[in-house]
C-alpha cells in the first residue's frame, strides 16, 4: 500500500473521532470519585495495572476507614494494603496513597494543584493520571490521557508511528488533532477498546471504524 499522507491521516483521524462522539456521545470516567480531585487522583493512581471494576470495589472502604486527606496522610500503609489487596501492586500503591495525602497537606495546603508539573510531583503520578485529574477533576484539557487501551488502539489504527511509547503516541495525537477534540479521547477511546477493539481478539467485524482502519480484517480475527 502507498504511505498515507499527512492531509490524509489528518482527515481520517477527525472522522475516527466524529464517529467516537456519535457512538459515545456521553462517555464519562468509570472511576467512582464522588466530585472530589483527590479521591479522583487516588483512584487513578490505583487504576494502574487494575480494572476500574476492581478499584471501584475498594474505594468506598477506603474512604470509609480515611474519609479525610488528613486522615489518609496519618494512615498506616500495611492497613491501606489490607483494605485494597484485592487489587494489582496493591503494597506498592498503598505506599503512593499514604505518600500523596501527605504531600498534599504539606507542600499543597491540603488541596490537589490544578497544575500539570505539581501534579506529576504526588508519588505514583505520571502524565496520564495528571491528564486524567486535570481533565475530569477541573475541567482543564492540557493533553490526552494515554492508557494502555488508547495507545494500543492508536497504533492499530496507524495514527502514531510503529512501537511508539504512550508519551510519544500522546505527543503525536496531539499533532494529529485539534485541541477541542482532545477532552473526551480518553473515555471514549477506553470504551472502545473494552467493548470493541480488544486486546486479544478486536471485533473488526462489528466495528463502526472498519473502513478507517488500516489493521481491520473483517473476519474479527
Amino acid at each position: 500500500m502507498p504511505r498515507e499522507t499527512n492531509a490524509h491521516k489528518f482527515e481520517r483521524a477527525i472522522e475516527i473521532e466524529q464517529r467516537m462522539c456519535q457512538h459515545y456521545p456521553a462517555a464519562e470516567c468509570a472511576l467512582r470519585y464522588w466530585d472530589d480531585p483527590f479521591r479522583l487522583t487516588i483512584a487513578v493512581m490505583l487504576s494502574a495495572q487494575t480494572t476500574d471494576a476492581g478499584v471501584n470495589k475498594v474505594t468506598p472502604a477506603l474512604w470509609e476507614r480515611y474519609p479525610t486527606i488528613a486522615d489518609l496522610a496519618q494512615a498506616d500503609p500495611s492497613e491501606v494494603a489490607q483494605i485494597i489487596s484485592t487489587i494489582g501492586c496493591y503494597r506498592v500503591k498503598s505506599n503512593h496513597a499514604v505518600s500523596i495525602a501527605q504531600m498534599v497537606m504539606s507542600d499543597f495546603g491540603g488541596q490537589v494543584p490544578a497544575d500539570m508539573d505539581k501534579l506529576q510531583k504526588l508519588p505514583g503520578v505520571g502524565r496520564k493520571t495528571a491528564n486524567i485529574v486535570l481533565n475530569e477533576g477541573f475541567g482543564i484539557v492540557e493533553g490526552i490521557a494515554v492508557d494502555t487501551h488508547v495507545n494500543r488502539i492508536a497504533h492499530r489504527l496507524k495514527l502514531v508511528p510503529r512501537d511508539e511509547d504512550p508519551s510519544k503516541t500522546e505527543r503525536a495525537l496531539l499533532k494529529l488533532y485539534p485541541r477541542e477534540m482532545w477532552g473526551p479521547i480518553n473515555h471514549q477511546w477506553v470504551l472502545f477498546g473494552r467493548q470493541t477493539c480488544t486486546a486479544r481478539r478486536p471485533n473488526c467485524g462489528e466495528c463502526f471504524l472498519s473502513d478507517l482502519c488500516p489493521s481491520c480484517s473483517c473476519d474479527g480475527a
